[in-house]
């Protein structure tokens, strides 16, 4: 089954809230993202993620839904997405959804006729008897809450939310359950949207409620990760609905491995065109996110030599919402903000796989400025914080935690300008500006011919028109503590892509010394001798 994706493809995550508010609320919306459209096609994207837009409490920022098929007010209404559409289309963008169907909200109208007492209701969500007086299992929660809350006004019912328990989780055992979600996917086909992007797709379907074998984080794990009843339900989504639109779909997976990211990806297996996984992402962390260590730039390359082996074809990125900032990983950025993102510009551009951009990634924005729990509204870090003072873990460890770890160091409002918070919005921004915003901004960048914008521009080009950066094969020629290279190969032509890793010099290996057609670096007198802090250099070269 082939990609129901260009392989030219590049797609650009908008957090909403976040990127561009259009009436003053201090909340991004619709109407901003209109607004903003040219400068979205002018970097070259040809696909906008959406994170969540539908009608929510917003408890988890909109990954809360209480109606699949209404727009969230804040973000605006239904003739403004359907402008959305058009406008984006008019521009060669197509959209791509965000799919939550894990859990709801409690405040979605099937929890609300399950609590009223309709049976067809209470059998869309996982609601169990007590044992013994306790909850029905001992799992984890993955907000560091419990995953079981009282149903209504019983003294002897539960229901379950691996997430916050405003978060109920759907039952999949449920035929109905499945014709609901076909229908809503539907729904946003019909009105334009050309694919999805499945939140947590890989823990939807609850093999048993059974006690699970005790471990640090997520207890229980064993008995809902990727199990037969996940993959038969993503075959079938895939053949009675994303077929026969031509849509494409993109899983969030949590805890693969090789092997199971192939079950849920390979084209044979016709499920998932390509998962976002997160080994990469957690080079730096010791057991949980929340305790980081300093980024091993080997560890990294290795991650992602790793995977780009094992899989026919990998969902690129280094940020979206739930990641803190990845240059803010290096330990050595120091002054070398613009050259690492360059960097990462040209390292994401030349791997094998569709490239995920997130806002502001483009122009080098960096993690919050948090100085205090008040500053951050993330619900995830509120609960972990928590935790971690149960623990007796001392307050400015807990603090450390939290601002280094924070998925609100990605929310910050999307930065345009110098002007007042950063051209977000006229109003007060939901969340913190960063102070950099002066220097650091869409506007600001537009005026440098060789700065960050113009390099992501330039590598986007690049990608979207080389067959063989869109085509060729992978192969990793160096691992270093400093420097990555790899080639990318197609009917005997090679383009060979060299990174720094790392804020100081770094001599080039003679193994790449005889690469000498250069066709870009980051910097503008490199590419020779020894390279650069952060220096991206991309090499031509054909076969012997």
């Amino acid at each position: 089954m082939a990609l129901n994706i260009r392989k030219d493809a590049i797609v650009y995550q908008i957090y909403p809230r976040s990127f561009k508010d259009s009436n003053g609320d201090g909340v991004g919306d619709i109407r901003g993202i209109i607004e903003s459209l040219d400068h979205i096609a002018s970097l070259g994207a040809n696909h906008i993620w959406l994170s969540p837009v539908y009608e929510s409490p917003n408890d988890d920022n909109g990954y809360d839904i209480s109606n699949y098929k209404a727009i969230q007010p804040q973000f605006g209404s239904m003739e403004d997405f359907d402008e959305l559409i058009f406008e984006a289309k008019k521009r060669g963008i197509g959209i791509v959804m965000d799919l939550v169907i894990n859990h709801t909200s409690d405040e979605h109208e099937w929890f609300k006729r399950a609590l009223a007492g309709e049976e067809k209701y209470r059998n869309y969500y996982i609601i169990q008897k007590g044992k013994n007086g306790k909850i029905p299992n001992n799992w984890g929660n993955f907000f560091a809450e419990c995953p079981w809350s009282k149903f209504g006004n019983s003294d002897n019912e539960y229901y379950l939310h691996l997430f916050s328990k405003k978060q109920p989780d759907l039952n999949w055992h449920n035929p109905d359950v499945f014709d609901e979600v076909k229908g809503i996917m539907r729904f946003w086909l019909d009105r334009g949207v050309v694919g999805f992007r499945c939140d947590v797709i890989n823990i939807i379907y609850k093999n048993t409620l059974a006690d699970g074998k005790k471990q640090l984080v997520l207890t229980g794990r064993e008995h809902y990760l990727s199990t037969d009843g996940c993959h038969n339900i993503l075959q079938r989504l895939r053949s009675e609905v994303l077929e026969p639109y031509g849509a494409f779909a993109v899983g969030e997976t949590v805890f693969v491995d090789l092997l199971q990211a192939k079950a849920l990806c390979d084209s044979d297996r016709g499920e998932l065109d390509m998962i976002f996984y997160f080994e990469h992402m957690e080079v730096d962390q010791v057991f949980v996110k929340w305790f980081k260590t300093q980024l091993k730039p080997k560890k990294l390359m290795q991650t992602l030599t790793k995977w780009q082996n094992a899989l026919q074809w990998n969902a690129c990125y280094f940020e979206n919402h739930d990641q803190p900032r990845f240059i803010s990983r290096f330990k050595d950025l120091g002054s070398y903000r613009a050259e690492a993102s360059r960097m990462i510009a040209g390292l994401l551009m030349t791997l094998r796989g569709t490239p995920f951009i997130f806002e502001g990634q483009e122009i080098g924005m960096v993690n919050g400025d948090f100085n205090n729990l008040s500053e951050i509204e993330d619900i995830e870090s509120h609960n972990i914080y928590a935790m971690a003072k149960r623990l007796k873990i001392p307050k400015g460890m807990r603090w450390k935690m939290i601002k280094r770890t924070s998925r609100d160091n990605a929310r910050t409002p999307m930065q345009w300008s110098a002007a007042k918070n950063a051209g977000f919005s006229s109003g007060k921004p939901w969340l913190k500006v960063n102070a950099n915003y002066g220097e650091v901004n869409v506007a600001a960048e537009s005026e440098k011919p060789n700065g960050i914008l113009a390099f992501w521009k330039k590598m986007i080009k690049m990608r979207k028109e080389n067959e063989i950066l869109a085509n060729g094969c992978f192969k990793v020629l160096f691992e270093g503590n400093r420097i990555y290279a790899f080639e990318r190969e197609l009917n005997g032509k090679r383009l060979i892509s060299v990174s720094n890793m790392t804020g100081k010099r770094a001599k080039l290996p003679k193994s790449l010394q005889c690469y000498d057609k250069l066709v870009v670096s980051n910097y503008e007198k490199g590419g020779r001798g020894d390279m650069n802090p952060f220096e991206f250099r991309l090499y031509y070269a054909e076969n012997k």
